[in-house]
Formats: structure tokens, C-alpha cells, sequence
């Protein structure tokens, strides 16, 4: 998965990285398409871009880009460890394209906050059976509790409509503090979020923001990436909004 990361900073890390993962633009079809040749074997991507600063893949481009892959006989595999698990409202990201991957990979939300990871693949194209992934940290049954209780918090009535309804609220607070301090644009879907502040200091900002109490994450120099918990309320939405207001407020504008 490093050698298939974009992330300058993961660059030199975890090597030696496996050879063969061709980037192309997102929501760029037509570059996919002039990318693929006889040796590809599938599509990787996130439904939406996590570490790249939190940029949607269109629900058109998904849609088309499941199309092409079955078309052409390719496995679509989507990360979904960030949007995975009721972060963008819905179970998983992609069910807002209503289309459906081959493999998709599961983290973090999956374990509430514990080590959990799980590759999932469709019958039709998985190559292993029960037991094949064995290994010190797989198969732990204190960690497969969590997770079987993780996903029976997330899929009870109403559970994943109030996800979206606090996604609603915190988008209309970033908005109005963005117009406030004269920033940019709110991206992202559901409770994974990202404010463009329009200057390289979303590192600054995260700073001083830690020293007022709220733990905000800058996946890149100018954005703020935004990933409350899943039953974030109202007000705990408008504490964190107080705190950044003060921290734009005096935080220089370099």
C-alpha cells in the first residue's frame, strides 16, 4: 500500500516498494483509460482522497470508471480505510456512486479507535480461504469483538443519518468561519472534512490549535482535515469551531 501512496513524505519509507502502480489525475477518465495497457491488472483508488487533503472522487467518474473496468476485465479495488465504516454517512463511500468494488480494504473506523484492519473481496475474484491470513496480529478475537461491535453501533437505525446531519452542521460552521477569516473552500463528505485556508499554514494552525485543546490534522501546507468522532454533537462541533476561530484570529498569515 506505500508503494501505491502518492505522499512525497512516504517516499522514502518502507522500501524496497513493489514496482508498477501508474498514477493518473482523479476523476480523470480519459487519463485511466490511456494509462491501462495489456499488463494491468486493476484500479486502485480512495472514494475520496484522504491524505492527499481529502478530494472526492465524483460519483459520475466512479460510476464510469466501474463501467471501464468491467468492461475491460480489470478488479476496481477501493481503499475505503478512511471513509470506510459510516464516516461520509453511509457504510461505505462508494455506496453514494451505487456502485460496488471488487476488494476493498477496512481500517481504523473498523477497530473504534483499536488495531483492526480487513481486506474484503467479492467471491468471485478472492484467492483465499479461511485461514490463509494467518499471522500474530490477525484472527484476535478481542479485536474481532470490537469490530462486531463497532459495526452494530454504526448500523442501528439512525446511527448513520445523524452522521450526515453533523457533517451538514460542521460544513455550515467551516463555511461561515471561512467567510469570517477570508478563506476558501469546505471539501470532503459527511464527517471527513477539509478547510482550504489559502496560505501554507495549516501546520501553524494545527499547533496552536493543540495548545488551545483541539487535535486538527493538516494533510497538507494549506488545509485542515477534519475526522470527529462519528457521534460528534452540536456542541462539541461549536467548541471546536470557538477554538479555531481564535487561532485564525492570531495565527500570522504567511
Amino acid at each position: 500500500m506505500m508503494s501505491a501512496s502518492g505522499k512525497p513524505q512516504w517516499e522514502p519509507l518502507f522500501e524496497p516498494k513493489v514496482l508498477g502502480f501508474v498514477k493518473v489525475p482523479l476523476n480523470d477518465l480519459a487519463a485511466v483509460q490511456a494509462a491501462v495497457t495489456p499488463r494491468t491488472v486493476a484500479v486502485m483508488l480512495e472514494p475520496i482522497q484522504g491524505e492527499a487533503g481529502v478530494f472526492e472522487a465524483t460519483d459520475p467518474f466512479l460510476r464510469d470508471l466501474r463501467a471501464f473496468t468491467r468492461d475491460k476485465g480489470l478488479l476496481l479495488i477501493l481503499d475505503e480505510i478512511q471513509t470506510g465504516i459510516g464516516r461520509t454517512g453511509r457504510l461505505f463511500g462508494f455506496e453514494h456512486a451505487g456502485v460496488t468494488p471488487d476488494i476493498m480494504t477496512l481500517a481504523k473506523g473498523l477497530g473504534g479507535g483499536v488495531p483492526l484492519a480487513a481486506l474484503v473481496a467479492h467471491q468471485d475474484v478472492c484467492c483465499f480461504e479461511y485461514g490463509d491470513q494467518g499471522g500474530t496480529f490477525c484472527g484476535n478475537p478481542l479485536m474481532a469483538a470490537v469490530g462486531c461491535a463497532v459495526i452494530g453501533t454504526v448500523t442501528q437505525p439512525g446511527f448513520l443519518a445523524r452522521v450526515t446531519e453533523a457533517g451538514e452542521y460542521l460544513i455550515s460552521r467551516l463555511l461561515a468561519l471561512s467567510r469570517k477569516h477570508g478563506r476558501g473552500e469546505v471539501r470532503g463528505k459527511g464527517l471527513l472534512l477539509a478547510l482550504d485556508l489559502r496560505r501554507d499554514i495549516a501546520t501553524s494552525v494545527a499547533d496552536l490549535a493543540r495548545e488551545h485543546g483541539l487535535l486538527v490534522n493538516a494533510p497538507r501546507p494549506d488545509s485542515l482535515r477534519f475526522m470527529p468522532a462519528l457521534t460528534v454533537t452540536d456542541q462539541e462541533i461549536d467548541q471546536m469551531i470557538d477554538i479555531l476561530d481564535s487561532v485564525l484570529s492570531i495565527v500570522p498569515d504567511a
